[in-house]
C-alpha cells in the first residue's frame, strides 16, 4: 500500500514534470525518487507518469490519481493540525456551567467572549446549575468547568477540586423605593432586625440563604422569612411588591426592576464568592488552556 512519502513524491513530480528538478525540490537524489515512483505505479497497476529522456508527462490516470493525491495530502495536514490544536487546547469541547445569580455578573459574558475569540474551534456547551449541582458534577466527570457561587461544603471535596477566585462581589440589602430607609447609602443589618425577608428556598442558593443567616447571627437575631422565590430575580419583584426585604449581589443592580432601592451592608461578611471550579487533575488540554487563559492577566 502506498504511504504520505510516495504521493509528495509524486506530487512534486507531476509539479515540475522533471525528476531531476523535483529530486532538488525534495532534497534527495534522483534514483531513490524514481524508484518510490515505480514502486507507487506498481502498487496501484497503472502507469502516471510518461517518461523519457527529455520529457515527463502525466498519463490520464495520472492526472486522476494527481487530483486524489493532493486531496490526500491535504487531508492528512489538517487531521495533523487538529491534532496538534487537541493537544493544546485548541480545540474539542468545554462543558461549562454557571449559576443563574452569574448571569448578572459581567464575568460570565466577558469570559465567554473572551475565550470564543481566543479558542474560536472549541465547542462551548452550557448548562444552567447550581453550585453544589456543580460540584457533584464537576467530581463525576460530566462538568469541566464551572462558575460557583461558594466552596465546598465538605473538605473531602475540596480536595479534589480547583478553586480560581474571580470576585468576592458585595451584597446589598435590597428594599422597596418607599421604605423608610430607602435614602440611606448604607445599613447594619441589624438595623432591619424586625423587617420581614424574602428568600431563595434553601435547597436551591444555600449560599446566599446561609449568608442572610450568618451576618443576622452576628447581629443577634433570627430572619423573618415571609415568602420564598424560585429564582433569584424573582426576589426582587416581591420586593417591589413591599413583601420584604433580599440580599442580593451587587450585580443585581443591573435588573433595573422600578420599586426597588439597594443599600450597601456594612458588614465585612456580606460578599458573595465567585469563582471558577475544576478538578484538579482534569488531564483535558482544553480545560488547562481555558484556566490559564481566562485567569490570567489580560
Amino acid at each position: 500500500m502506498f504511504d504520505f512519502r510516495q504521493l509528495r513524491y509524486f506530487v512534486t513530480v507531476a509539479e515540475e514534470l522533471s525528476f531531476t528538478r523535483a529530486a532538488q525540490r525534495l532534497y534527495i537524489s534522483q534514483p531513490p525518487l524514481s524508484q518510490q515512483i515505480q514502486a507507487l505505479e506498481n502498487d496501484l497497476g497503472v502507469r502516471l507518469l510518461e517518461r523519457n529522456k527529455r520529457n515527463v508527462s502525466l498519463t490520464e490516470p495520472g492526472k486522476l490519481f494527481l487530483e486524489q493525491a493532493r486531496q490526500i495530502l491535504d487531508k492528512a495536514e489538517e487531521a495533523r493540525a487538529q491534532m496538534a490544536d487537541a493537544a493544546t487546547g485548541f480545540s474539542g469541547k468545554l462543558r461549562l456551567a454557571y449559576t443563574v445569580s452569574v448571569t448578572f455578573h459581567p464575568a460570565l459574558p466577558q469570559t465567554l467572549l473572551r475565550y470564543r475569540s481566543f479558542a474560536p474551534q472549541v465547542r462551548l456547551i452550557l448548562s444552567e446549575m447550581y453550585t453544589e449541582q456543580q460540584y457533584a458534577a464537576l467530581l463525576a466527570g460530566e462538568l469541566d468547568v464551572g462558575f460557583v457561587r461558594d466552596e465546598p461544603e465538605h473538605t473531602g471535596m475540596a480536595r479534589h477540586l480547583r478553586l480560581d477566585v474571580i470576585d468576592r462581589e458585595p451584597l446589598l440589602l435590597a428594599l422597596p423605593s418607599n421604605h423608610p430607609l430607602a435614602g440611606r447609602e448604607s445599613i447594619w443589618l441589624r438595623e432591619a432586625a424586625m423587617e420581614a425577608f424574602v428568600v431563595q428556598p434553601r435547597e436551591l442558593a444555600a449560599t446566599l440563604y446561609d449568608r442572610l443567616a450568618q451576618i443576622a447571627a452576628k447581629a443577634n437575631f433570627h430572619p423573618q422569612i415571609r415568602q420564598h422565590a424560585q429564582q433569584i430575580n424573582g426576589l426582587l419583584v416581591l420586593v417591589a411588591a413591599g413583601m420584604g426585604l433580599a440580599l442580593v449581589p451587587a450585580s443585581m443592580r443591573s435588573v433595573s426592576l422600578p420599586g426597588v432601592s439597594y443599600l450597601k451592608l456594612e458588614d465585612p461578611d456580606a460578599y458573595m464568592l465567585l469563582a471558577l471550579a475544576s478538578r484538579v487533575d482534569d488531564p483535558s488540554p482544553v480545560v488547562r488552556r481555558f484556566l490559564s487563559a481566562m485567569t490570567e492577566p489580560e
